[in-house]
């Protein structure tokens, strides 16, 4: 990953600490303190765990779609905005795109990598879900409760989407980007960038806490040996959308979600 190692200019280290630290806080870390927060009372309250259901796409205008529309694409762009503010400030310390994993080429070989990966994470993190909340280590996810109404679907594309972008542009690309340039070495870079995903997802119990945790191992250690964020851009969205989208079709028909 020799583009991901080459020096900065005219940005000192200082300063792509406070940068590093600014962006994965607005990105990331906020809602990583919400997570642990919402476990922690998720764990005190007087039921168990799996009792408990945590809705990862609901409604923020029950009953008044257009405005509720709009609240949605709202909050797709908030999730968005870190990783435009990460694109400026490359450009502004004179990096290429491609030092965060954003390459052009190999488009198709990336999407199908990509596509295999979903498969892979998808189908493990699932199993990992039900074994947890069979044994109660997990709340009941509800992957969306939005109405049924015509922009459902692709509202929950969108967000798919929008939730990969942030997370692994700017978790995985620039969070490694940075760090290398600042001297970290990969397995701390690696660790960072797992955990803090892993905090971001305790909300969900120790389910997604352990299976993100996991995961983010993968995928950073993927960017470090390939300097590619493409395909894991593909497998996350890909992930979601079956989730989302899959739920909405497969739940009524079957108990076990």
């Amino acid at each position: 990953m020799s583009a991901a190692s080459e020096p900065t200019r005219s940005v000192p280290a200082g300063l792509l600490r406070v940068e590093l630290a600014i962006v994965v806080t607005l990105a990331i870390g906020l809602s990583a303190t919400r997570s642990v927060l919402r476990f922690l009372a998720a764990l005190s309250a007087p039921e168990p765990l799996s009792t408990q259901t945590a809705t990862l796409n609901s409604s923020l205008a029950p009953g008044r779609p257009w405005i509720d529309l709009g609240l949605q694409l709202v909050f797709v762009a908030s999730l968005l905005l870190p990783v435009a503010l990460v694109l400026y400030l490359l450009r502004r310390s004179d990096d290429p795109v491609a030092s965060v994993g954003l390459h052009a080429d190999r488009l198709a070989r990336d999407v199908l990598i990509g596509a295999g990966a979903a498969a892979a994470v998808g189908g493990v993190g699932l199993a990992g879900y039900l074994a947890a909340r069979e044994l109660g280590a997990s709340l009941t996810l509800v992957p969306t409760s939005l109405p049924e109404i015509w922009w459902r679907i692709p509202v929950l594309v969108l967000a798919s989407f929008a939730n990969a972008a942030l997370e692994e542009v700017v978790l995985v690309g620039y969070l490694g980007r940075r760090a290398r340039q600042l001297g970290l070495g990969a397995p701390a870079t690696i660790a960072l960038s797992a955990g803090l995903r892993a905090f971001y997802h305790l909300y969900q119990g120790l389910s997604g806490f352990i299976g993100n945790l996991a995961m983010g191992a993968v995928f950073a250690t993927y960017f470090h040996r390939t300097g590619r964020v493409v395909p894991l851009v593909v497998a996350h969205t890909l992930i979601d959308v079956v989730a989302f989208v899959g739920y909405l079709l497969v739940a009524p028909h079957v108990s076990w979600l």
